[in-house]
């Protein structure tokens, strides 16, 4: 008791000294007044402050801080947009000047927050009165960049700097969406049946190209088969003179009757309609008259394909007329 009764005034000094010591958490900046009016910061980190006399006004985050936003904006062809967005704002840095104008700008967050918020809906409302209804899904981009230019030189002045909106989001009145949507579908259909149309066309005209190429070259081949075919009668007929020269040529040497190979043509003849014949009906006559006029037909014929030889006056004649 006697020491507290003599050391009384030690304890007050302790106590004085412990309440002076402030500790500011990282990434806190703590602003310090003293007699109401502002006086120093403290970093983060152990402090100092004259106790009693020096106090924390406010404790300052110069970490990032984000809030969402949901607000009704009017095209210029009077059409309700409806926002969500996110919005990602900080302190711009952590200089004496900047501090003072966080701390001293609003008299607390909840004001600027009501500040913050209603500038950027403003400005939105502004960009979007502007455009009609149908530009806007294709301008967020820029939407968000005309934003960020007209909102950052006002938080610079609250010594704050906005990092990114996000429009997260973006719906019309259900009537609108309804009547996109069916614009949409029937531009589908319209991109649709045109495909159809320009694969069926392709698709016909590709079958005619192929058809009028298999004509073309059907017609190419039954002309080189019939040239063939021209060709092949026309040497078998040669052939069959040229025999049939050699057989008469002979026989006459041997003096013998030609007409002996005629009749033999026409035996072969008969033996082969007997032999190949597939049940057709051939009549021919048998009699000694019509074998003689038959006979005299085939030599008409020889005599016709004989060749023609010049007289001894130099005049063309044939064995005809001979």
């Amino acid at each position: 008791m006697n020491f507290l009764s003599d050391f009384w005034w030690l304890i007050i000094v302790i106590f004085i000294v412990f309440s002076g010591l402030v500790t500011v958490n990282q990434a806190t900046i703590a602003v310090v007044t003293m007699f109401g009016k502002y006086q120093r910061i403290l970093r983060p980190g152990l402090n100092f402050k004259i106790p009693i006399l020096e106090q924390i006004y406010r404790r300052i985050s110069i970490q990032n801080r984000s809030v969402e936003l949901e607000f009704q904006a009017v095209t210029q062809d009077q059409a309700n947009v409806y926002f969500k967005s996110m919005l990602l704002y900080a302190v711009i840095n952590a200089d004496e000047e900047t501090i003072k104008k966080v701390a001293f700008k609003f008299i607390s967050d909840k004001d600027l927050m009501q500040a913050l918020v209603r500038t950027i809906e403003g400005n939105i409302r502004s960009y979007v009165a502007t455009k009609k209804q149908s530009e806007i899904l294709g301008l967020r981009k820029d939407l968000v960049e005309s934003v960020k230019g007209e909102v950052d030189h006002v938080l610079e002045d609250w010594g704050y700097h906005l990092l990114d909106l996000q429009i997260n989001d973006i719906t019309f009145d259900k009537v609108i969406m309804e009547s996109m949507s069916r614009v949409v579908a029937s531009n589908n259909l319209k991109a649709a049946a045109e495909n159809e149309g320009q694969a069926l066309l392709i698709t016909k005209t590709k079958g005619a190209e192929a058809e009028g190429n298999a004509i073309k070259i059907a017609a190419e081949a039954e002309r080189e088969a019939a040239r063939l075919r021209g060709q092949g009668v026309a040497l078998f007929r040669e052939e069959v003179a040229k025999g049939m020269s050699q057989a008469a040529e002979q026989m006459k040497q041997a003096n013998l009757d030609t007409n002996v190979i005629l009749f033999s043509m026409w035996t072969e003849a008969i033996k082969n309609f007997a032999e190949v014949g597939r049940g057709n009906m051939l009549f021919l006559d048998g009699s000694t008259e019509g074998m003689q006029r038959t006979m005299n037909q085939l030599m008409g014929l020889l005599k016709m394909n004989e060749p023609a030889h010049k007289d001894m006056d130099g005049n063309t004649a044939d064995n005809r007329n001979k």
